[in-house]
């Protein structure tokens, strides 16, 4: 009958780990985001965990047993909180963390306490880290998130199949030792444990890879439409998203206002001062208009000295109030840095039933500004 060594699976797992801990930095490159790097270094901490547990495994009734055996389950622990913070990174806010972190501290620090007691620190080990599996595997899925479903999955199935295999391990050496005497013991659910092991390692491989390119296709959208300069949609961004939102509001009658801005003398700037302080300046107004829009509208730099902003459920009234937040919020800016002093004039328009379309929206904004303009500058003028 075939026996299966359960020590050379051990040592493949690690050859694996320790490959794909080499080939993702060289696939993924420099320049990545932190959940890509807490990814890599999950892997990197899950190489040296089995890489201790191998050489404890080898080394066994000698004074490095349990150095190497409790510095492969903190390895092993910190993995999980990085990988899972690689979630929390790429999905959001995600639940489970107090727990996480607490069984992550308690893992190493009761298994040296227990090293003694064979039994006790296997069932406590296996059962802490299959603990750590299971939250690992419901931070993938829950809560709902606008990231692909596919590789979130994957990952939650990895995670999962590993912590049931994880709870038999424990089962085995807390109760039955005489079947789990050790971490190379030939036992049938251990076997599946070690090649579970590596199936998982790269399916889950794979996920992050998947999760990495959902994340920089992300990015390459979000900078197709955001203006370099204000860090405002562009607008290619405004031409994608506004029309969502005018629909809506039309479509529901719900109040919806458009005030169109234009920086006052701005050309006069960059002949004087030269197109450097212009673009200070753009920044400067940009920063501004950042920080008082609120969640839910849309800011755009239309091109030049021109902007956007669209707030919906706002009335007449309320959008006066916001535009007076705006230029007062400006004028504390400039004071801060008169060089780059400006104002601006703005056109406001209330959707009400002549707009049929957002461009005749955005007419009657901009005929607004005009008028702004003509009066002297420096002020707000509402349609009609």
């Amino acid at each position: 009958m075939l026996q299966i060594d359960v020590l050379t699976i051990l040592v493949l797992t690690a050859a694996n780990l320790a490959t794909v801990s080499v080939a993702l930095p060289l696939i993924m490159g420099r320049g990545i985001s932190r959940a890509a790097r807490l990814a890599q270094g999950a892997l990197l901490l899950q190489t040296l965990g089995w890489v201790g547990i191998i050489a404890s495994e080898l080394l066994a009734g000698s004074w490095a047993d349990p150095v190497l055996s409790v510095c492969s389950v903190g390895a092993a622990s910190a993995a999980n909180v990085a990988i899972y913070w690689a979630l929390r990174e790429w999905l959001g806010p995600r639940p489970g963390n107090a727990l996480l972190l607490a069984l992550a501290v308690l893992l190493p620090v009761g298994y040296a306490l227990a090293f003694s007691n064979y039994q006790l620190r296997v069932a406590y080990a296996n059962f802490t880290l299959a603990a750590q599996f299971l939250v690992i595997a419901r931070a993938a899925l829950w809560p709902q998130t606008r990231a692909s479903l596919p590789w979130r999955v994957l990952i939650a199935t990895c995670y999962t199949v590993v912590a049931a295999f994880t709870v038999g391990r424990g089962i085995l050496g807390g109760f039955m030792p005489h079947l789990y005497p050790n971490f190379a013991a030939p036992h049938p659910i251990n076997i599946g444990a070690q090649l579970a092991a590596n199936i998982t390692l790269v399916l889950t491989t794979v996920a992050v890879l998947v999760a990495w390119r959902e994340e920089a296709e992300a990015k390459l959208r979000e900078q197709a439409y955001t203006d370099n300069l204000t860090g405002l949609l562009n607008r290619h961004g405004w031409t994608e998203r506004a029309p969502a939102l005018f629909d809506q509001s039309r479509r529901h009658g719900i109040p919806l206002a458009l005030v169109m801005l234009d920086l006052d003398k701005f050309k006069t700037i960059n002949d004087t001062l030269g197109h450097d302080v212009g673009d200070r300046v753009l920044q400067l107004f940009g920063a501004v208009l950042r920080d008082q829009r609120r969640s839910s509208d849309l800011a755009a730099r239309m091109g030049g000295e021109e902007f956007a902003l669209l707030l919906p459920h706002t009335e007449a009234a309320a959008a006066i109030l916001i535009e007076q937040r705006l230029r007062n919020a400006l004028k504390t800016a400039c004071a801060a840095q008169p060089q780059l002093a400006v104002d601006y004039s703005a056109g406001l328009a209330v959707l009400d039933a002549r707009d049929a379309s957002l461009s005749a929206f955005m007419v009657r904004a901009d005929n607004a500004l005009y008028c702004a303009k003509d009066q002297g500058r420096g002020r707000l003028q509402t349609a009609d």
